[in-house]
């Protein structure tokens, strides 16, 4: 089962090193990595996504504690939460294609960000379950390239009133 992990850590050199680092020692594999400022000044949130049970994620958890630069860990796999992330994707439109392309991007409300004669890029937001939809629709006109931010997320505030857009 696949699991995110928001983790607090002190915004300093070598953090990243050191959390990847454990993570090879152990044989662990990290899906999807995110990593930014967070709220305070000298914090930043990483954001992983790591395959493993219960026992697997219990014991992850544990080692990254020890590690002097975390702060907090916390496991938003099974809370409402918001995720996001940012895909960029290269699409092949010769041939007239271009229109059907840009009426899939338009339902998935992607950006195009550049445009030639022989192709589109799109940039599109959202979570992961609409990242693997709108590629699977343009699988057939032909992926060039694609980049991906990775899993971003946040537990909604359960005391005040959300807004979703």
């Amino acid at each position: 089962m696949k699991h995110t992990l928001s983790v607090l850590v002190e915004d300093e050199s070598g953090v990243l090193t050191r959390i990847s680092g454990l993570f090879a020692r152990r044989g662990f594999n990290i899906d999807s990595l995110a990593v930014g400022p967070a709220e305070k000044a000298g914090i930043s949130r990483i954001t992983m996504v790591v395959r493993g049970d219960n026992r697997i994620i219990e014991q992850i958890t544990k080692h990254l504690y020890k590690l002097v630069n975390v702060l907090k860990i916390q496991d938003i796999t099974n809370i409402p939460c918001v995720e996001r992330e940012l895909m960029l994707i290269k699409v092949r439109t010769g041939d007239n294609k271009r229109n059907e392309v840009l009426e899939i991007a338009n339902i998935f409300r992607a950006r195009v960000v550049d445009l030639s004669e022989y192709f589109v890029i799109l940039e599109i937001t959202g979570d992961p379950g609409k990242m693997a939809a709108i590629e699977k629709l343009l699988e057939k006109y032909g992926i060039c390239e694609i980049a991906r931010t990775g899993v971003e997320g946040l537990e909604p505030s359960r005391f005040m009133k959300i807004n979703r857009f």
